[in-house]
């Protein structure tokens, strides 16, 4: 339970999505965090497979979609551009070389994706991305680095958790936020932790918006949970190990599970169509990448071991393969994305 709530007026108390937010852009802005020697390692990063199988469910989609336009290609948070870098050229091999459009605010990383990717375009965030042709947008372990508003439940009701300085940690503010519980939780135990996450909303908002008028669909692949539920979720990574959240603001990649339920709820709000969540163990294995593991070994015997493992580390439900999830949203008029029973 937190501490009790702060003293008025304080300017030493901040919002946990400000703490977040702020946090978050000091810590990519000066860095590359990917790789044995940064933080943590995306799927990407573990094997080309991930992103030629993103790369070919793109190319299949769109070529099923039978558009005049071409259709752009989009990835949220691209990370070093290891993933596009591998799906355009998949892409390629099918025929396709899509528009490339890149959403990111690291100067360092942009410059690792210009590697993967020379010909793309960046944007700051959603809301400058092209509204005249449609978007098949890629968002990997995206949402999850957004910042989130976390409230607690209290015998005087639900009040938002904050976060004082001197030393760091949480307090409670006076305000009753009732009216940002969903209903379905309002009368959570005493104690009980609720997450919100007001950039994710805004973005997914935005991006339904637009494929609802421009045609499209967005897949999304990080780890999470089907709610309304409750629960603390933030975390921080630092050197591949969990750390305090709230120690050294800016050097320690924070996060918090999303929440699938909500972005397809969004979706559907807007006339999408959401398919069912399902496990990034699941989708990968019916996108083919048994076959893909095999393909490789077989062309290159001295890695058919680390092709095997990277398989395994990426599919198996003891690994990633259970905790990340996979959802994709579509046009009306758009065929069922491959990947989903």
């Amino acid at each position: 339970m937190s501490n009790g709530p702060p003293p008025a007026g304080s300017a030493d108390i901040i919002s946990l999505h400000d703490f977040m937010a702020a946090a978050n852009a000091a810590y990519y802005g000066a860095r590359d965090p990917l790789g044995a020697r940064g933080d943590f390692i995306t799927a990407p990063e573990i094997s080309q497979m991930f992103g030629e199988l993103i790369g070919l469910w793109f190319a299949d989609l769109a070529l099923r979609a039978g558009v005049a336009e071409p259709v752009a290609y989009v990835e949220l948070g691209p990370g070093r551009g290891t993933l596009a870098g591998d799906a355009l050229r998949a892409m390629n091999r099918a025929g396709l070389k899509p528009p490339v459009h890149f959403v990111e605010t690291s100067p360092v990383l942009r410059e690792r994706q210009r590697e993967a990717a020379p010909h793309a375009r960046w944007h700051d965030d959603v809301f400058t991305l092209p509204s005249d042709q449609p978007l098949i947008i890629v968002a990997n372990e995206f949402f999850d680095a957004l910042p989130i508003r976390q409230y607690e439940r209290m015998a005087r009701g639900w009040r938002e958790r904050l976060i004082a300085n001197n030393p760091p940690r949480f307090v409670l503010g006076d305000v009753d936020c009732a009216d940002e519980i969903p209903a379905q939780l309002a009368d959570a135990s005493f104690g009980a932790i609720v997450e919100r996450n007001p950039a994710s909303e805004a973005i997914i908002t935005d991006l339904a918006q637009r494929i609802a008028s421009q045609g499209g669909a967005l897949l999304v692949i990080d780890y999470g949970y089907e709610g309304p539920a409750t629960g603390d979720t933030l975390q921080a990574m630092k050197a591949h190990g969990y750390v305090d959240p709230l120690e050294a603001p800016g050097t320690r990649d924070l996060t918090a599970h999303v929440d699938f339920a909500m972005l397809a709820a969004v979706g559907r709000a807007h006339g999408l169509r959401p398919g069912p969540c399902v496990g990034q163990g699941a989708f990968l294995t019916a996108l083919g990448i048994d076959a893909r593991a095999q393909a490789l070994g077989r062309s290159n015997a001295a890695r058919a071991e680390e092709f095997e493992q990277a398989r395994t580390r990426l599919v198996a439900p003891e690994a990633m393969g259970s905790l990340f999830k996979v959802l994709a949203v579509r046009h009306p008029d758009w065929p069922q994305p491959a990947g989903f029973a």
